[in-house]
């Protein structure tokens, strides 16, 4: 959905129907930061804070952020730090808390579990991003875009408080090179805490290769498995061999990117299907072929709870009910190389000719690459920064062509778009999975507007006998 979309909002209401609530992990920090600095609507973020286990550090990040008020409409958000391998500890205690706020949010009023999905490729607010959530009792750690192999140890490091480490990628890494980032809960106590509960792992993959390397090689339990085609929005895992693009531009998935349902199921572990499920009848065939269950993602970015910008969401479900939705899986936007899913909206950044008038900056830094400088230092560079600047730092020309800076674009999907020189805002860039059409069924009496639980209960017609009846049987090699 993008950062923010599912937020504490739509996962509380999901989760308050029984199904799982996930929020979105991605740049939970800027998020809080800039909801504090909109004069924290409603009182959520202090009411969460209220119940941080550490009152000075919850209570200095709110001093240091918080407009009474909000901040003037053409003002700047003031932005937090760009991460790095070793953040200073003020910059580490701003994501532990708002991965707390987020989650205790998410939880609120309920006894239902939630979950927190993060980006394998984002690693670099990794160990206190999970930290943090687990201090509020997250019960799921969901994770892709890439191999997470070391998580499972992670978690069971920070149930008990202990140290844990992750290790960086680095582009040019030389043998000997040693870029382990490595975090303690100890730095961070200010009093003793009992054990947490260790939440369940479910990783995020897209072939069977990584299923059976994740249980053979990960340093501690896997709990399952999510399992996401090329049609869900976001991020899509690059299809295997040569790059081979359709008429429209995008790249072509084939046989190879199958995932064998039948070799999943022989793993013995639970596994949801994920990209084109939000149908009833796609939730009953996934039964047939043996999951647990579905992710779903685009009916819920559309519905009221969601963190969705209003007037994006209005225009987007016109055009469902019109017949005029449309999504590009764009090869080359990404800064991380991987195929993104943009749904085509006027006045956003789907369109060239509307980017191309975009000043190239990077400010917030989510997608950077961290490559190996010639001192033996880790430096970071962005595909979508200033081309001279991403060259300076032993970039390829090539790979600026095309991209776009998603982390700006996907904060202004929910509200928080940056004011730059009191006039230049920045625009979104609204993700969606290919299905997205069908989000019409959820759309009543020409109303724009439905809830989560509205969702949930559509789908729940799957679990009607006579509605399966009517369904034609899976296999599980579908």
């Amino acid at each position: 959905m993008g950062a923010g979309v599912s937020d504490w909002r739509l996962a509380n209401a999901v989760s308050r129907t029984g199904q799982l609530g996930v929020v979105s992990g991605t740049a939970l920090d800027v998020i809080m930061a800039r909801r504090l600095q909109d004069g924290d609507p409603g009182g959520n973020i202090r009411r969460a804070l209220d119940h941080f286990p550490f009152q000075s550090v919850a209570d200095r990040i709110y001093n240091e952020y918080f407009i009474a008020g909000g901040k003037a409409p053409k003002a700047s958000y003031r932005n937090v730090p760009m991460h790095e391998r070793v953040n200073p500890k003020p910059l580490n205690e701003i994501l532990i808390v708002s991965n707390f706020v987020e989650i205790f949010l998410a939880k609120e009023g309920h006894n239902n579990p939630v979950g927190i999905n993060y980006l394998e490729k984002i690693q670099l607010p990794h160990l206190a991003s999970m930290y943090g959530a687990m201090l509020a009792g997250v019960d799921y750690i969901l994770m892709g875009a890439g191999i997470p192999l070391k998580v499972p140890g992670v978690l069971d490091a920070f149930a008990q408080h202990q140290p844990a480490t992750y290790p960086l990628v680095v582009a040019g890494a030389k043998d000997g090179d040693d870029f382990t980032m490595s975090f303690d809960p100890a730095d961070y106590l200010e009093r003793p805490l009992p054990p947490l509960r260790r939440p369940y792992f479910l990783a995020i993959i897209a072939s069977n290769t990584l299923a059976t390397t994740l249980v053979r090689k990960a340093n501690g339990r896997v709990d399952g498995f999510i399992i996401e085609g090329p049609t869900a929005g976001g991020h899509n895992a690059p299809p295997r061999g040569k790059l081979v693009l359709n008429e429209k531009g995008e790249a072509v998935y084939g046989e190879r990117d199958v995932v064998d349902l039948e070799k999943i199921c022989e793993i013995g572990l639970p596994f949801w299907l994920a990209g084109g499920y939000g149908t009833p009848e796609m939730l009953a065939q996934a039964l047939n072929a043996g999951a647990a269950g579905v992710q779903v993602g685009t009916a819920f970015a559309y519905c009221e709870e969601s963190g969705l910008r209003a007037d994006y969401k209005e225009l987007l479900l016109k055009k469902v009910l019109a017949g005029e939705a449309s999504v590009f899986t764009d090869p080359k936007s990404s800064p991380t190389g991987f195929p993104f899913k943009a749904v085509q909206l006027e006045n956003t950044n789907s369109e060239a000719d509307v980017y191309a008038k975009r000043a190239r900056i990077c400010d917030l830094g989510y997608l950077r690459e961290s490559y190996r400088q010639q001192d033996g230092e880790v430096g970071y560079r962005c595909s979508s920064e200033p081309v001279t600047v991403y060259i300076s730092k032993g970039g390829d020309r090539a790979e600026t062509d095309g991209r776009k800076c998603l982390c700006n674009s996907l904060l202004a999907n929910i509200g928080q778009q940056q004011i730059r020189a009191g006039k230049h805002e920045e625009l979104g860039l609204v993700t969606s999975g290919d299905d997205l059409l069908a989000i019409g069924r959820y759309i009543k009496n020409g109303n724009l507007t439905y809830t989560a639980a509205d969702v949930v209960a559509t789908l729940a017609k799957a679990l009607d006998p006579e509605f399966v009846a009517r369904i034609p049987q899976a296999t599980a090699a579908d």
